[in-house]
């Protein structure tokens, strides 16, 4: 055969090999993509033991089955919705089949214009706004638009931020003209629960404190739209974490530090003293209340860096905050901020919310979260390597099998353990500075980290915390602001005393 031909054919069959072994690979890529995206699911699992770790599958199933059919009374409202909110069902069929005559070209050149559910105006005729479709996505998040009007009221503006939670809007109240943050969770029962938790906690805070003097977000409103619980807050700027964040995670400087400790301090030690506790600490529900920032270049790292003006801050996020006699959880707070205690199943109150203090206030100054982990085993060892060997007693009393006679059951000579020995380190060696100030600060930090609960300091003893001492008297706050105030009224009339003293005139 000649050469030519022979060549022809062996292109034709290597074309065709090609074409099965592409169809081959391209199956086997969409199988190890679902086989990545079930081990990647198990690995989530595994690793995330938050709040709502049991029946998770069950539940997620569950929720799509019935957020696909929805309840009775939602369907019929969801047909009706889709029909208009002014017609009945005869008139609807009548339309339809009224439709269903038309010429096609004449429906197609109809079905681009809004309908009139959509031209239809709000009571406030002069804002171009319009009335929302309500419908969810697969995970329970309400479908909305920049423009929707929910309760005839509320213009959402742009979006905030998502959490598993829900979203967080920007909304316009069209009544006062006033801007608001709208937190919208989702349509899921246990996300629903836990958003009424918060409104009672938040209602109650507000009775305490109507003119949040306590430093807790104010809720401004909250209503039930269509499953989807909603709460309206003031308007406030980044969060620490996401300022953190943006600014290429630069930490902020010792004085900004001292006063946003001070003020977290402050706050939760109002909800303490009220049988509170907010279980749910973290640089991500610190927010300021204006995040504008100047720019200054840094020699060392020889770039520019953000300095935010303002370092007054609110706390947000009271979904799982728990009363003395309510119902304590076996897990709470995120897993980085997490107390001993919580992970070692011993019981929990108050100062779980200390020890959460204690690692912001590090990632405040560090930029560098303290326990870097998603597991329970590797977070204790983390905990030895930095603040010393977990006490006996506690390891001994915890029904965990995280120890063995005692001790924490740990190979540190495997990948995880040579993982927390090269990133982990004795904490007073994480100290950029030794001055006094430096050292204030890291003793307040690891008197916050003490293991035992009981002997970990009370938010009491650290607002009196020798690092606080430097705060200026028009920052301080409350009762304590009193107190420097006497206390520089003291100092001065003893001055004047001394100086007449020694100018013979007293």
């Amino acid at each position: 055969m000649p050469r030519c031909r022979r060549r022809v054919h062996s292109r034709s069959r290597t074309r065709s090999r090609t074409r099965s072994r592409t169809r081959s690979r391209s199956d086997s890529r969409h199988s190890s993509q679902y086989e990545h995206k079930s081990i990647r699911r198990k690995k989530l699992d595994s690793y995330d033991i938050d709040y709502y770790k049991q029946s998770y599958s069950n539940e997620r199933a569950q929720r799509s089955r019935m957020h696909e059919r929805g309840t009775s009374a939602e369907r019929r409202y969801k047909r009706s919705h889709r029909r208009s909110p002014s017609s009945g069902s005869s008139r609807h069929r009548e339309r339809h089949r009224k439709h269903r005559q038309q010429p096609h070209q004449q429906r197609r050149s109809r079905s681009h214009s809004h309908s009139p559910r959509r031209q239809r105006q709000p009571s406030y005729s002069s804002q171009s706004s319009r009335a929302p479709s309500i419908e969810d996505d697969e995970d329970g998040h309400l479908i909305y638009r920049h423009g929707d009007v929910l309760q005839d009221r509320y213009k959402i503006l742009a979006t905030l931020g998502e959490g598993t939670f829900g979203k967080v809007v920007k909304i316009k109240d069209l009544q006062n003209d006033h801007v608001m943050a709208l937190k919208i969770i989702k349509n899921v029962e246990k996300y629903r629960e836990a958003a009424k938790l918060e409104i009672n906690a938040l209602g109650k805070i507000a009775e305490k404190d109507p003119d949040g003097k306590h430093l807790c977000v104010k809720m401004l409103d909250w209503f039930d739209y269509h499953g989807h619980m909603c709460i309206a807050f003031e308007m406030l700027g980044l969060s620490v974490f996401d300022f953190l964040k943006d600014n290429s995670y630069q930490p902020y400087t010792l004085e900004q530090v001292r006063h946003m400790a001070y003020q977290l301090c402050y706050s939760v030690k109002f909800l303490h003293d009220n049988k509170l506790t907010h279980t749910d600490l973290k640089p991500e529900n610190i927010l300021f209340v204006d995040s504008d920032y100047d720019v200054a270049y840094n020699n060392k790292k020889k770039r520019d860096v953000r300095r935010v003006k303002n370092t007054d801050v609110r706390l947000i996020d009271f979904g799982s905050a728990t009363f003395d006699n309510e119902h304590h959880s076996t897990i709470v707070s995120t897993r980085h901020y997490r107390a001993p205690e919580v992970i070692l199943e011993l019981g929990w109150a108050q100062p779980c919310d200390v020890w959460s203090i204690g690692c912001i206030i590090f990632e405040l100054y560090l930029g560098i979260t303290l326990f870097q982990t998603h597991d329970n085993r590797e977070h204790l060892a983390m905990m030895e390597r930095i603040l010393g060997v977990i006490p006996y007693r506690m390891a001994r009393k915890s029904k965990t099998k995280y120890f063995y006679h005692g001790k924490l059951d740990w190979d540190e000579k495997s990948s995880a353990g040579r993982y927390v020995r090269e990133n982990c380190k004795p904490l007073f060696r994480y100290q950029t500075l030794d001055d006094d100030d430096h050292r204030q600060l890291f003793d307040l930090i690891s008197r916050m980290l003490e293991y035992e609960p009981t002997q970990r300091i009370t938010l009491g003893e650290a607002m009196r915390h020798r690092f606080f001492d430097k705060i200026p008297a028009h920052k301080r706050l409350g009762a304590d602001r009193e107190r420097s105030h006497s206390l520089s009224s003291t100092l001065e009339i003893q001055g004047t005393c001394q100086t007449c003293t020694r100018s013979g005139e007293d």
